[in-house]
């Protein structure tokens, strides 16, 4: 059953627990740094000038979903309770309530709200990453897309100036709403499955948007979002991206108010998921992500009165543009996909084996392979 394999993934991914303690450290030394770098910039002219930027573009974003979905209703004003989350859930990242769709009064309390987020690499990015996905915006296909849509933006800026950086390939997936992956193995969907994955650049604005729903889940893991930046990446002759041997300068999570959660998954196909629930208190990752420096959960608004309307989510994220976690223990590569669609390379997070020669199921330098490896 599709669930016992996702339980035997899971299991597989568990990380050494001396080896965790040690990176995770690392990594709050990493996030407190760089939460003072911006700190010490987020004033400066261009910082100023391109939260406006920002602001202004969020907002017209909204308004242009509503409109191609002939959204007339207001949005609705749900709040969520926080007595029951973790203290970084504490932050109400509803942003609905302060929004008239009427007029944006003022733009700047919903929409300048960033997140400043440093989701360092010290974050695994699961067992399921896949190269040479397709260098698209919309990432839902015809099957096993159905859900809640969600409309993502995410912007990446520079932790030592506060700008945005350009042309940073941005990879993003996420289980469907049974808690089912494409491209991977372990019972998901098969190697030749597409859906809910794709990569794009960002534009001179730091920013890469996508289409997508929300997540489901599985057992194990809470409900979350996957995203992986490369810095240095090459557009090939024939429109794709290639990443091999490009810096990686961000590993990261996303995660989602139980509130919401609980209001997305009470709708289908989300309420056919069988597989064993796991809140954001339960998840093994989304606690060791939260700290006073960074959040992992998106700013949101509902675009309808009703969830079935969709969403519109955001978050900033500081990285270091000349960083490269290529050989961080984490970061692994479990498939690759080309034209003559997806071959395996058998890693699993902290299991090893089966990994190709010479490493942990990291890219190797120089053109992607053209067989299984």
């Amino acid at each position: 059953m599709a669930s016992a394999s996702l339980l035997a993934g899971y299991v597989t991914a568990h990380p050494d627990p001396v080896n965790l303690k040690r990176e995770l450290a690392a990594r709050d030394n990493a996030a407190s740094v760089a939460a003072r770098s911006l700190g010490a910039c987020s004033n400066s002219a261009a910082s100023q000038a391109l939260k406006a930027r920002s602001i202004k573009r969020r907002a017209q974003t909204v308004e242009n979903l509503r409109q191609k979905r002939g959204i007339q209703t207001l949005a609705r004003k749900g709040k969520r309770t926080l007595e029951d989350l973790q203290s970084y859930e504490a932050i109400n990242h509803n942003m609905t309530g302060q929004v008239s769709y009427d007029m944006f009064t003022p733009l700047g309390d919903v929409f300048s709200a960033n997140t400043s987020c440093i989701l360092a690499p010290y974050v695994t990015d699961g067992p399921y990453y896949v190269v040479g996905e397709k260098l698209r915006s919309n990432v839902k296909e015809t099957l096993y897309s159905e859900g809640i849509d969600m409309f993502l933006e995410v912007q990446y800026i520079d932790i030592n100036t506060c700008e945005a950086i350009p042309s940073v390939a941005v990879d993003i997936w996420n289980c469907n709403a049974t808690g089912v992956y494409s491209g991977v193995e372990s019972g998901q969907a098969g190697l030749n499955t597409t859906f809910l994955r794709g990569i794009q650049l960002t534009d001179f604005e730091g920013v890469a948007s996508f289409e997508t729903i929300f997540p489901g889940h599985y057992e194990g893991r809470a409900a979350h979002t996957h995203l992986l930046a490369h810095t240095n990446a090459s557009v090939q002759s024939n429109g794709t991206i290639s990443v091999w041997g490009a810096p990686v300068a961000h590993i990261g999570q996303l995660f989602y108010p139980e509130a919401l959660r609980q209001e997305v998954e009470a709708t289908a196909p989300y309420n056919q998921n069988t597989q064993a629930l796991t809140t954001n208190d339960e998840d093994m990752w989304s606690i060791l992500q939260a700290d006073e420096n960074f959040d992992p959960i998106p700013q949101f608004v509902y675009l309808g009165d009703s969830i079935e309307d969709g969403l519109f989510a955001w978050i900033q994220i500081g990285i270091n543009g000349s960083a490269d976690y290529t050989t961080d223990t984490y970061y692994g590569i479990a498939a690759y996909y080309d034209e003559d669609g997806g071959h395996s390379t058998g890693y699993t997070v902290g299991g090893g084996g089966g990994a190709p020669p010479g490493g942990n199921g990291t890219a190797p330098t120089g053109p992607a392979p053209t067989t299984s490896a």
